[in-house]
């Protein structure tokens, strides 16, 4: 069979990158030939890839905005041309604009799925530019003529549909594959920092990247509020360009000496088997990958109901702690009852539309791919 083409932007990153690996992983499993092209083939999940993929790099810049996608077009034409591979899967809007326009320059045949992980919406925390305006133009232009758009939730899946004036039902929904074998060993691992040693304090714990979009600052608030009935800690993993301002405002709130940023983390699953209890405190989601993995650990999770993906993944509820979007004080009232004891469990069977095996399915149901050839 000919072979199945991935493209992302770097192997740098967090959620996008691990997700379009995971699902490598399993059409690796499958034994379906795989090329992964990337702009820039270097980043902290290079040694990630799985041994079966072969690695196309070309050796150019992407970044989130339009205009600096466009150096890829034509490398990635010269790549359809040479390999035409069967089937391309592109991740993120700006990736998947322009691989369709390179698709129509090498009037190449092959068959292409855009993923869509994140929301386009929320005008208040894009730039207003016009690259950034152009976009959802290009996008409403282009989709109709690709063979699958894919998000990774139904709300997003909607929201997208009613944002660029597609058809209803014209995007399919495909849960993020999040879990394997791989993410509960790595669970397993002891953590080595001194705070997860001391099981007396609690460990509330947040995952992302230090952006705007991931609001740690109302996680930050809100553990401020639970120090002044109980002792705690908060561990936050990631990078990113509010960390001085997170930073700042622990010493402001005077909880700095219980805060601490670790920075990435090649393994962020040990941290969570080890917390007493995992927060996502973002003001906008795609499917949060995180939530689904703290959730699938077994540790007790808390969201804010933001657009998308938390509702979906805890059931409205059932399954976790929702709480309004920049509420600190409703965030800090649900910690407090998780830590009083007051845990919701999860089903096995909700759990398993998470896994690796039924996103690798779905794909392959969804894009035609026999795998026999």
């Amino acid at each position: 069979m000919k072979r199945i083409a991935f493209i992302i932007p770097d192997l740098d990153g967090g959620g996008l990158q691990r997700v379009a690996l995971n699902l490598l992983k399993g059409l690796a499993v499958e034994g379906i030939p795989l090329d992964l092209v990337v702009a820039n083939a270097e980043g902290r999940f290079l040694n990630d890839i799985s041994s079966e993929v072969r690695v196309i790099n070309l050796d150019t810049l992407i970044q989130p905005r339009l205009s600096s996608c466009l150096g890829v077009t034509l490398p990635l034409v010269r790549y359809l041309r040479r390999e035409k591979p069967q089937v391309l899967v592109c991740h993120l809007f700006t990736c998947n604009v322009v691989a369709a326009i390179a698709k129509i320059i090498a009037l190449s045949p092959v068959k292409l799925a855009c993923v869509e992980h994140i929301s386009l919406a929320d005008k208040k925390n894009r730039p207003n530019t016009l690259q950034e305006n152009l976009l959802p133009l290009a996008m409403q232009w282009l989709y109709p003529t690709v063979d699958a758009v894919i998000a990774v939730s139904k709300g997003l899946a909607k929201e997208l549909e009613s944002y660029l004036h597609l058809q209803p039902n014209s995007i399919q929904t495909i849960y993020n594959p999040v879990l394997d074998s791989n993410l509960l060993l790595k669970s397993q691992e002891q953590v080595k920092h001194d705070w997860f040693k001391d099981e007396q304090l609690p460990i509330i714990l947040g995952v992302g990247r230090l952006v705007k979009q991931k609001d740690f600052a109302t996680l930050i608030r809100a553990f401020a509020i639970i120090r002044q009935s109980q002792p705690a800690r908060l561990v936050i993993l990631g990078e990113g360009e509010q960390k001085d301002k997170l930073i700042a405002l622990a010493r402001k709130l005077e909880v700095e000496n219980d805060v601490n940023f670790l920075g990435f983390v090649d393994n962020p699953y040990s941290y969570m088997a080890h917390a007493s209890v995992f927060v996502l405190s973002s003001i906008q989601e795609g499917l949060p990958t995180v939530l689904i993995e703290a959730m699938a650990i077994g540790t007790p999770v808390i969201s804010t109901n933001c657009p998308s993906g938390p509702d979906e993944i805890l059931a409205n509820g059932k399954y976790g702690e929702l709480v309004p979007v920049g509420d600190s004080q409703a965030m800090a009232d649900a910690i407090l009852r998780v830590l009083s004891g007051q845990v919701k469990s999860v089903e096995t069977d909700w759990i398993n539309q998470f896994t690796l095996e039924a996103a690798t399915q779905k794909y392959l149901n969804i894009l035609g791919i026999n795998k026999y050839g």
